[in-house]
């Protein structure tokens, strides 16, 4: 499932997903890419899972918070030669069968950023999470200095570019929205968006996500990165624009 000249792998990190785990790497071991799972130090069984089945595992000995499994991972793949990454979390609110959308947006925006954007069926999504993205998404778009829809979904892939920005200083959830605002704004690397189902109901563990304490990190994060870039008005006016939206990768490229 490569794109001519292109080598991906699907990347998971994971924290006590034993309920889960088995099938969203089952699936995403069915799209015929290679699969690295990035345990962060989970104290149920979802390591000897994992460990089970035909993937890269690395484990943390201790937590270490999503940003640093995403970190590992991301070093991992390029030592590996990869030149993109999907990532998808652990707890099956993210299907692989979105996969082939995003990779067939990718080809038609080579070197863009494609997140996998919940929207639809978002009447699953709790009203607070609802809120906490939304103010989420007008933040962290205008520190882009460019529209993103859905900016807190775990559901991307990431070009090599954006894989060279391992290193940025950022932690737990920030660490995604670090990579998509130095993305935008040093690497001038471009962010498209797939549509994809919300999924809140079910057998999904609670969150790890806190809407309260890592909003606050993210929008104190965000704030900072506005003060450095600067230009703050215009890059404000741009991320007023309309998101790029992929409705249907298969065959053209719309907006809403």
């Amino acid at each position: 499932m490569n794109a001519a000249g292109g080598r991906y792998c699907v990347l998971i990190p994971c924290l006590n997903e034993a309920q889960a785990i088995a099938r969203v790497v089952g699936e995403a071991l069915a799209l015929g890419m290679p699969v690295i799972v990035v345990d962060d130090g989970s104290d149920d069984p979802t390591p000897d899972i994992v460990g089970a089945m035909p993937v890269t595992l690395l484990r943390h000995a201790t937590r270490r918070g999503k940003g640093e499994a995403l970190r590992t991972g991301f070093r991992e793949a390029m030592r590996l030669g990869y030149d993109g990454v999907f990532t998808m979390d652990g707890d099956g609110q993210h299907l692989a069968g979105d996969i082939p959308a995003m990779l067939e947006a990718s080809r038609q925006h080579p070197g863009a950023i494609v997140i996998g954007a919940r929207l639809l069926e978002r009447e699953q999504q709790p009203p607070g999470r609802r809120r906490a993205n939304a103010v989420a998404d007008w933040g962290i778009s205008w520190a882009c200095g460019r529209p993103i829809a859905d900016t807190q979904s775990g559901q991307r892939f990431y070009p090599r570019a954006a894989l060279d920005l391992v290193d940025v200083p950022a932690e737990n959830f920030v660490f995604e929205a670090a990579v998509l605002i130095t993305a935008c704004r040093e690497r001038g690397v471009g962010v498209v968006s797939v549509p994809i189902a919300s999924r809140y109901q079910g057998e999904f563990r609670i969150s790890h996500f806190s809407p309260v304490r890592d909003v606050t990190r993210i929008t104190t994060y965000t704030i900072g990165r506005l003060l450095h870039y600067g230009h703050i008005v215009s890059s404000y006016r741009r991320s007023r624009a309309t998101p790029t939206i992929i409705a249907d990768a298969t065959n053209a490229t719309t907006t809403h």
